[in-house]
């Protein structure tokens, strides 16, 4: 029987669009920096915004291996983003993490990001790897074994509700929702989807007790 402590492990299995609205509540690491992921976008190999649209290049090639591997790639010749490799090997798909809340090595966050506020920290696809130190050079790693670690929902989190709405910063396929926030959380990278915040915090609100990056 499944249970949220293998939560992650069971995302990487699932068709993509599904994966990325089962990540929405896991978490994610680098050292001792790490939050609870609260904004992932889905992509395909069947669409035109996914870089395995392209089919297999030396570029590409994580995105076609056995799924638990991070793709990360710089967008716009500035920021790395982190994307989780899933479904079956040979099929190109990933989920990327827009967004965590921040629970873990905050200061060497905001040191990293020269900002205070926590929800300037990871509120964004480019600041998250920013906060976490996270680069090119972890392309293609584990993300079981490897630097960079995905782990289930936090004990003692609250359920996530999820908003649904498309994909934001491209160009190509703009129109498939799938888009996935935590509902109320305000550290979803902006624009914001409607309806985001009609609650007010964050999926945790407060870091659970104990919780450190695995």
């Amino acid at each position: 029987m499944s249970t949220a402590a293998d939560r992650h492990r069971r995302a990487l299995e699932l068709p993509v669009v599904e994966a990325a609205r089962e990540l929405v509540g896991c978490t994610v690491s680098h050292g001792d920096a790490g939050g609870v992921i609260v904004e992932t976008e889905a992509y395909h190999e069947s669409e035109p915004a996914c870089h395995a649209y392209a089919g297999l290049t030396a570029r590409t090639r994580p995105l076609f291996e056995a799924p638990g591997i991070a793709y990360v790639y710089r967008s716009y010749g500035i920021h790395a983003l982190l994307n989780v490799v899933v479904e079956p090997a040979g099929v190109g798909a990933a989920v990327l993490i827009r967004a965590l809340e921040p629970l873990a090595g905050l200061q060497a966050m905001r040191a990293r990001r020269g900002r205070w506020l926590a929800t300037d920290l990871c509120s964004g696809p480019g600041k998250l790897t920013q906060a976490l130190g996270i680069g090119l050079w972890l392309d293609g790693t584990s993300l079981a074994s490897g630097p960079i670690r995905l782990g289930p929902p936090p004990a003692g989190l609250p359920a996530v509700s999820v908003v649904t709405a498309p994909r934001i910063g491209i160009t190509k396929a703009v129109d498939l929702p799938w888009r996935f926030c935590a509902a109320g959380c305000r550290h979803v990278s902006r624009p914001w989807p409607p309806g985001l915040i009609a609650t007010a915090q964050g999926v945790g609100a407060t870091p659970p007790d104990g919780w450190v990056p695995p």
